[in-house]
């Protein structure tokens, strides 16, 4: 019975064509790809939607206590960070102070005879002019590390130790001070926030161009500021089981993807769709409708630049699950011109939105051997038509006895 265009274009197509043909001259064992629904091993999504990484690092328990590392400080949030930037303040002018006031109480400079407004008086010489008690100290600390002058209260000759103390906590003054306008500068200007503006369609299509089965997905920014030197790359990670019988939990194999002839670089001043040609090199050459619908594989695609801003390299990830995947649809256009502005508009309004397109409902690879098989076999008048109907397997038997009759008559002349 013969679908119609609507059904077959749709992921959701039951026909399992590697079955229907196991025993027929046409079917391609290599096709045969129905995972085993009990494995426990087979592949979850590593790659989230929204770019994140689904993977868990365990650390040792030494790591997880220090929370000053620099990477987790510029990766945390703005409250945390700041907190943290707080409490090493106050920890440092509490300690500091301390000192100070363990020096001074030492050296008699916390005597009543020997009080700042005494000193004079008796010609005595403290070690840190002004202190009074603790408070005094605690003042002293903090315009010690941040500044390189003194007011009324500075250090003197009298006390070795406090020259000692005060030029230990300037150089950790200046050590602190360096690394937190770097952890600042770091978060303000990290690329993280600008990949956030990277636009990956939701879904992506599997249909045909230029006469070949393509694997395509829409890319756009949504910024002013365009990403300079772009570099798309998409890998397939699944679970794999090499000659030697080793199964590869998150084998990858590379996809190369290009836009209009542009593989290596791309222009990205617009929104713009990456195919992946689906040749006999590809991990996709074998996979048909009904292989989506039992498969368990992940195809991860990241865009890289820099920033035309910052100058910094920029980095946005994505991925697509196989239900995410659609048979036969292609992008629609988002360029308009506008004759009143003179200007080309984009309506992202449209980033989405897909439109049925004739496609066969077999694999590249059935595909590949059909064509190759007119061209040889099959007299000229009989055409390729991507239809359901003309699609591998559903080809009427009165031209597959043609196609034998005429391979006969080769044969014996």
């Amino acid at each position: 019975m013969e679908q119609s265009n609507d059904n077959f274009m749709k992921i959701g197509y039951k026909i399992d064509i590697s079955e229907k043909f196991k025993n027929s001259d046409w079917y391609y064992p290599a096709l045969n790809f129905v995972r085993d629904q009990d494995d426990p091993d087979d592949h979850e999504r590593i790659i989230h939607k929204n770019g994140l990484c689904n993977v868990s690092q365990h650390t040792p328990r030494s790591q997880k206590i220090f929370i000053f590392r620099y990477s987790k400080l510029v990766d945390s949030s703005w409250l945390f960070t700041l907190s943290v930037f707080l409490a090493v303040l106050f920890a440092s002018w509490f300690t500091f102070a301390l000192l100070y006031f363990v020096i001074c109480y030492t050296h008699g400079d916390l005597e009543p005879d020997h009080l700042p407004e005494n000193q004079e008086a008796n010609g005595y010489k403290p070690c840190i002019y002004d202190i009074r008690g603790f408070s005094s100290c605690f003042l002293f600390s903090m315009e010690a590390q941040h500044t390189l002058g003194y007011g009324i209260k500075a250090p003197t000759d009298a006390c070795a130790e406090a020259i000692f103390v005060n030029s230990i906590h300037c150089i950790i003054g200046f050590v602190m001070q360096g690394f937190m306008a770097a952890v600042i500068f770091s978060k303000m200007t990290k690329p993280r926030l600008r990949s956030q503006t990277i636009l990956f369609s939701k879904n992506a299509v599997i249909c045909p161009k230029d006469g070949k089965l393509c694997f395509a997905f829409r890319l756009g920014d949504i910024r002013t500021r365009y990403i300079i030197a772009a570099q798309v790359r998409a890998f397939m990670v699944k679970t794999k089981r090499t000659e030697e019988d080793e199964k590869l939990l998150h084998a990858q194999m590379e996809m190369k993807m290009q836009t209009d002839g542009c593989a290596d670089s791309v222009f990205f001043n617009w929104p713009i769709v990456m195919y992946h040609v689906i040749d006999e090199n590809s991990p996709l050459y074998f996979i048909s409708p009904s292989d989506l619908c039992h498969q368990r594989f992940e195809i991860m695609v990241i865009i890289e630049g820099v920033d035309e801003n910052t100058g910094q390299v920029a980095q946005a990830k994505s991925s697509y699950v196989p239900k995410e995947i659609l048979w036969g649809s292609r992008f629609v256009s988002l360029l308009k011109y506008d004759e009143l502005r003179e200007e080309y508009e984009v309506d992202f309004s449209k980033f989405d939105s897909l439109v049925p397109i004739s496609t066969p409902l077999c694999s590249a690879a059935y595909t590949d051997d059909y064509i190759e098989m007119q061209k040889s076999k099959v007299s000229s008048h009989l055409r390729l038509d991507f239809t359901p109907r003309q699609s591998i397997g559903e080809i009427p038997s009165n031209i597959i006895s043609k196609f034998q009759t005429n391979i006969s008559i080769e044969n014996d002349t």
